[in-house]
């Protein structure tokens, strides 16, 4: 029996390769604004421990309002948990083997930023609570965390609509930085003893027997930052990239491509951006940075490097990886090592996916990829281009295409929420990622 088509508007639409998402239910305003926000966050995390010492989950829960959410990453268990409601917070802390693993929080008041504040939790800020950075510790490490705390309708009490917390530092592997840097020099007499130079090209190449801990695939900030926190716990690592240089998977893209996330989302560890730098980063001007932040922190980096086989040996744990290196003679060489973790840092959309489609063939313009597009060819005047996918680079591409005057018509498949830069970044970052 046939049945007939019923339409969908673009919004309710599940396409194939995406999934649908249910949206935040956001509490009705408090019935009082804040007063003491001091006491407000104190009083809340003074009873979270009480509860946490008490082992007495149920108390825990009952400090989260009814559609709350604890997002938590490595404190709670060696995994990444999204905790919806209180009695799945109740039953998750009850089933763990181990219990709750974090042991306290206490309000971080360490500069005004972080310190207790008023702040709306919806994109208009007419829902104000209490947001208070955190620092926790659990059974075997150090971390951060985020409140937001608003008014219960029902009873009055001030409760968590959102938790999130991050465990930072294991305790006995601190990272060797401030009071933990090293010395840099042994004085005494030390004959044949080589410089810094030598000793840092020694390792940058794993001579003799060094062997890397960890190998990692891809030389983007993703490698870079992973790396970077390795070597400040004295793990052995080594980052091979395909590309030529570090910062090519940037240097490469278009022409006119600017960052679209302002410089304080985007600081790396242990040397964030100068205090004159841009807002938005210039794509060359972040691949300069990468390449200059690989070498200020002493990052083992072998670029023109493929990894061509990676062969696990359970007894020995540890993997037995070829990999195929290019040196700046034109030469090449190969090198068998033997990590034991391999991590992949080749991007969320490293590989292009571009799709066959009927007429391809026969087509006399040109067809390319996003990640293939230079810039737009001079002189448009007449010509035709069509953009397909409207998120940022289709919309840079197609300003391209418009403003060396092609007729730019871009194709979506369902509605897209606009808004201007401004806007986006107050909604999105306002009050916890500013300057």
């Amino acid at each position: 029996m046939a049945t007939a088509a019923v339409d969908v508007p673009s919004y309710a639409r599940v396409e194939p390769g995406s999934s649908q998402l249910s949206p935040a239910i956001y509490p009705k305003a408090s019935p009082s604004s804040p007063v003491d926000i001091n006491a407000i966050a104190s009083e809340w995390v003074s009873e979270l421990n009480k509860a946490f010492t008490g082992t007495d989950y149920t108390a825990v829960a009952q400090l989260f309002l009814r559609d709350s959410y604890w997002r938590d990453q490595l404190g709670l268990s060696w995994d990444y948990h999204t905790l919806h409601g209180p009695e799945n917070i109740s039953s998750f802390l009850k089933s763990a083997p181990k219990g709750c693993r974090i042991k306290s929080l206490e309000v971080d008041s360490s500069s005004s930023v972080r310190q207790p504040s008023v702040s709306g939790v919806d994109f208009n800020g007419k829902v104000q609570g209490v947001v208070s950075f955190l620092t926790i510790e659990t059974d075997v490490g150090r971390g951060r965390g985020l409140v937001r705390l608003l008014q219960d309708q029902e009873d009055g009490k001030w409760k968590a609509f959102t938790l999130f917390t991050t465990m930072h530092e294991l305790k006995g592997h601190e990272e060797t930085v401030r009071g933990r840097r090293p010395n840099g020099v042994i004085h005494g007499g030390q004959p044949g003893r080589k410089n810094w130079q030598e000793r840092r090209k020694a390792t940058e190449n794993f001579e003799g027997d060094i062997e890397p801990t960890v190998l990692i695939l891809g030389a983007g900030q993703g490698g870079l930052t992973s790396a970077a926190r390795l070597h400040q716990l004295q793990v052995s690592t080594l980052i091979i990239d395909r590309n030529p240089r570090i910062g090519d998977n940037w240097r490469n893209r278009y022409h006119q491509l600017v960052l679209h996330d302002p410089i304080w989302y985007d600081h790396l560890p242990y040397v964030p951006f100068p205090e004159h730098w841009p807002v938005f980063t210039p794509k060359d001007k972040l691949a300069e940075w990468f390449e200059s932040y690989a070498r200020l922190l002493e990052l083992n980096v072998w670029t023109s490097t493929s990894l061509t086989s990676a062969d696990w040996d359970e007894s020995k744990r540890q993997w037995t990886v070829t990999l195929q290196r290019g040196r700046a003679d034109g030469t090449t060489e190969n090198r068998t090592l033997h990590p034991h973790h391999i991590i992949q840092a080749t991007g969320h959309s490293g590989e292009m996916n571009f799709p066959k489609f009927k007429g391809m063939d026969s087509f006399e313009g040109h067809l390319g990829h996003s990640s293939q597009f230079k810039g737009a060819q001079p002189d448009g005047k007449g010509k035709h281009a069509i953009v397909v996918g409207c998120c940022n680079s289709g919309h840079d591409i197609a300003q391209d295409f418009y403003e060396h005057g092609y007729d730019v018509t871009m194709v979506q498949r369902s509605s897209t929420y606009v808004m201007s830069s401004k806007e986006g970044l107050d909604v999105l970052l306002g009050g916890r990622h500013t300057s």
